[in-house]
This record gives C-alpha cells, structure tokens and sequence, in this order.
C-alpha cells in the first residue's frame, strides 16, 4: 500500500474536481433557468444531499475496495466530465433541461458521496481513525476551497465553462488511472488491467470532447439565438454574444438582450436626453454602465461637454468596438474622442473612493437590468446615496430601469428606491421594438418637472425625439401606473425577487 498522504492528496484533487462540476452546473442553472440565487441554492442542496445518499450506498460495496473506488472515480470523471457540455447543448429545451440538470446534479453527487466512505475503509488500520478523520476532511474542505477560487479567477474567464469541464473530468480520469498502480497492491491483477483499460477509455472520450468543445459551445448557443453569431467572447463577469440578421446586429450579455442596432438609437435618445433638457450645459458627465459606447454617442453631442467618465467592470465590454468593428461604426468611434475617460472597475467600489471628489453635473446610469445580486446591489438605496456624493448640487441623473409594463413591480421599485435615497424621481418611458415599452427614471436633488423641450443644440441631430414626443415619455398610462412595493436595500435585494418573478410570468 502507498503512503497515505499521497492518498489524502487524492482527497483534496476530487474534493475540488466534484465542487467545480457543481458551480458549473449552479451557472448553466442560473443562465437557463433565471434566478440565480434559487438556481444555487437548489443544485449545492442537491448535490450535498445525493452525497449523503451516495455515503449510505458505501455500506453495500464491499472488496475489493481499491477497485470499487477506481471505478467510482472513474464515474465522476465521466458525469462530471460531461455534465456541462451535456447541458450546454440542452439549454434550448426548456422541459428536457431541468430533468437533465438535477440528474447529473443527483449523479455526480452520490458518486462523490461515495468516494470518502471508500477511502476511510481502503485506510482503515493504517491511520489511527482520529488522525484519518482528521486528515480526510481537512484535504477536503481545503479542496473545496481551492474550486471556489479557481472557477471564477482561471476556469471560467480562461477555459469557459465546457472546456472547464472536460479538464476537470480529465483530472479525475488521470486521478483513477494513477489509483491503479498507488493501490495496486489492493487491486487483484486481473481486475487491474480492466480498470486501465477503462481508464484509458474515459480519458480517450473526454480528450475528443475537449477537441471538440468549441463546436458543442457554437451548436449550443446556435439552438439558443435565433440569427447568425458573429462573435463571442466568456470573460471573468459574462458571456458577450453578437450576432447578426438582415435588419443589423444584436448583443447580448450572458443570453439577454441588450440592444438590436436596428431601434437603439431609440433607445439611448430617451436615456440620455431627458437628463440633458434638466443640464444643458452640464461640463461634467458620468457613466456607469453603458460599455458598449451608444449613450456615450449621445453624450458627445453636447457642446459644452468638457469630460466624460465612464465606468463598466468589464474591461472586453468597452474593447468590444475594437473586436466587432460594426460597433465602433455604430457608436460613432466614441471612445476615441480625447474627453472620454474610461475607468474598468466596480460601480460601487468605485463611487465610495472616487466619488466625492467628482462633482458631475450628469449622471447616466445604464447598468443591465437587476436580474441577480451582483447587479441588483447597483440599484440600492445604498448605491444611490453613493452616487449622490459624486454629483454636483441640482445635478440631473436617469437610470435605464426594466419595462413598466413587463415588469412594473421591478419599475416601480427603483422608482420607490431613487426616492428613498433622496432623490426627486420622475417616472417615464419610450416604446423600443426590441424591448416593447421601456421604463427610465429622471432624478435630481432639486425639485424637478417633466422638461419642457430638448436643448437647441439637438436640433437635426436626433432620429427619435422632438419637442412633443419629449413630452409624451412622461405621460403615465394606467397600465403602467405606480403599485406598491419595497424600497431595494442591500440587506433585503427586493428588486431581484421583483425582476425574476415579473419575468417568468412572461416567459
């Protein structure tokens, strides 16, 4: 028998393998089914309680032990291994893909369960059973701790999440052929040959799959977007889909829409220029959001602009024009202009050092729309009171916030939260056909009504708004009107449960 460090080694490989195939499994959840905080919650819960399932199964394997637990290692090489590109290639199917999530979620779970009760058995009598304890749970849980770090900082934003996968299940595939010869001498020769060729099996399928992981990651998201995809990038924060049909382009973030080249411009007016009729001369502008440059096209209308910033997390966002060139083209080259500052950091880290000393006159808030926690902490009374601090006295400030109408609860709530922060806030909308009727807020510190005309220096400029459509954005029809809801504190993220639950009833 081998040393048993090398086997507690072993522990800490397949405790890091097995949690990277769950998170993996929590993302694709969450990107397919919604609600990212359930989706997690439900797939670690089953995954921990298939593991205890798999530990009772423990007690009816019996020797040779070593054997069982290659073939067990084996197993989890295999589902797990697998599990993302079979579910990546199921997203499309809205009845098939919850059924397959939680069997392999269930799958992968019992074997994993089933590996720790073998080990402390394979071990029994060479470690004192406190020491063997001890040890076991140690490497796993520092296992645990080695996954949650390196999917989020190397797998996904390096690997993606298919590819990340089949390494993993290449790792435990190498992880079983090496327990062939470390516990050879538990091992009988004859199974020992079967279990390599196994071995060599499992390692054979999963490398044709990582050579073909790029295609199943293009047949997967060709089954998901209706038009052609023209380019696509997994970075640390999202997945950036653009694709394209005879009317123009389309990005999406992590599935969403974001904007149809075809009717943006409709779009980024109503986002920008309310806030411009309030500051018509603002020399000072803030962005948070808005990496893909079309408000900043509008903003770079304003004569008197002498600097604007600009801050979106993601650094493949704002370089996104540099790769699809159609959006340079498209947002007028904006970031070249010499007042452009661009700053890649969190929003709200940001604000709480930067903020105080900025002073802006106007403030576009343009963030995706709040459908987990990361996003919806953007939308809080907290962030606002932030934001507060990094304007200029009176200043105007709109914030991009959900359809009124597809998801009026969630409308109304960043409405509700704008004013709990201080804010004065005046509700309206501009009808997108992408989007169907979509919903901003205007807000300032000083007492504001809806603005009467648009600055003379938009004049000609503009493909959508005019003096009286300007003045039909606020008009608040019944269907739209106010209902009662939660302020968005960081503490409560009412805004999410807002967001998701509207958006199920319509899909």
């Amino acid at each position: 028998m081998p040393k048993p460090s090398l086997l507690f080694l072993n522990v800490f490989l397949l405790a890091t393998c097995g949690l990277v195939y769950e998170l993996l499994a929590g993302t694709l959840a969450s990107y397919v089914l919604g609600d990212s905080v359930t989706q997690f919650s439900v797939v670690i819960g089953l995954y921990l309680s298939a593991m205890g399932v798999g530990a009772w199964l423990s007690r009816h394997l019996e020797e040779p032990l070593a054997a069982r637990f290659v073939d067990v290692e084996l197993g989890v090489a295999l589902f797990g291994g697998l599990s993302a590109p079979m579910l990546f290639l199921a997203t499309s199917h809205v009845r098939l893909f919850p059924v397959l999530l939680y069997g392999i979620v269930a799958m992968v779970g019992m074997l994993v369960g089933l590996e720790l009760p073998l080990l402390m058995r394979i071990l029994e009598g060479r470690v004192q059973f406190k020491d063997l304890v001890s040890r076991i749970f140690t490497f796993d849980y520092l296992g645990s701790l080695a996954a949650s770090l390196l999917f989020p900082l190397v797998c996904v934003p390096r690997l993606g999440l298919v590819r990340t996968a089949i390494v993993f299940g290449l790792l435990n595939a190498v992880i079983a052929l090496w327990c062939t010869s470390l516990l050879a001498q538990a091992i009988p020769p004859g199974k020992r040959l079967g279990l390599r060729v196994r071995a060599c099996a499992v390692l054979a399928v999963l490398t044709f799959a990582l050579a073909g992981a790029e295609a199943i990651v293009k047949h997967g998201e060709e089954q998901v977007y209706a038009d052609e995809i023209v380019y696509a990038q997994t970075t640390p924060y999202q997945r950036l889909v653009v694709t394209k049909n005879r009317a123009g382009f389309q990005l999406f973030l992590n599935g969403n829409l974001q904007f149809s080249s075809a009717d943006e411009y409709r779009y980024h007016e109503a986002l920008v220029h309310p806030a411009h009729a309030l500051a018509p001369e603002a020399r000072e502008v803030l962005v948070l959001g808005g990496g893909d440059g079309l408000a900043l096209r509008e903003i770079l209308k304003n004569p008197h602009l002498e600097r604007v910033t600009l801050v979106d997390i993601d650094p493949a966002m704002t370089n996104l024009p540099l790769a699809y060139p159609p959006l340079a083209a498209l947002n007028g080259h904006a970031f070249d202009d010499p007042r452009v500052r661009v700053v890649h950091d969190d929003a709200m880290a940001w604000l709480t050092r930067e903020g105080p000393s900025l002073k802006a006159q106007l403030a576009i808030v343009d963030f995706p729309d709040p459908n987990h926690f990361a996003l919806g902490k953007l939308y809080t009374t907290r962030f606002y009171r932030l934001l507060r601090e990094a304007l200029a006295p009176g200043a105007a400030v709109v914030v991009q916030a959900s359809s009124p109408l597809f998801s009026r609860e969630a409308y109304w709530c960043v409405v509700r939260t704008l004013e709990a922060a201080g804010f004065n806030a005046l509700p309206y909308h501009a009808h997108v056909p992408s989007f169907g009727p979509w919903g901003y807020v205007l807000a300032s510190t000083a007492p504001i009504d809806p603005p009467a005309r648009l600055p003379a220096w938009l004049d000609g400029k503009l493909r959508f708004l005019d003096g009286p459509t300007l003045a039909s954005l606020f008009v608040v029809p019944r269907d739209l009107a106010p209902v009662e809801v939660a302020v968005n504190r960081l503490d409560n993220q009412a805004l999410v449960r807002y967001y998701e639950n509207a958006w199920h009833r319509w899909q």
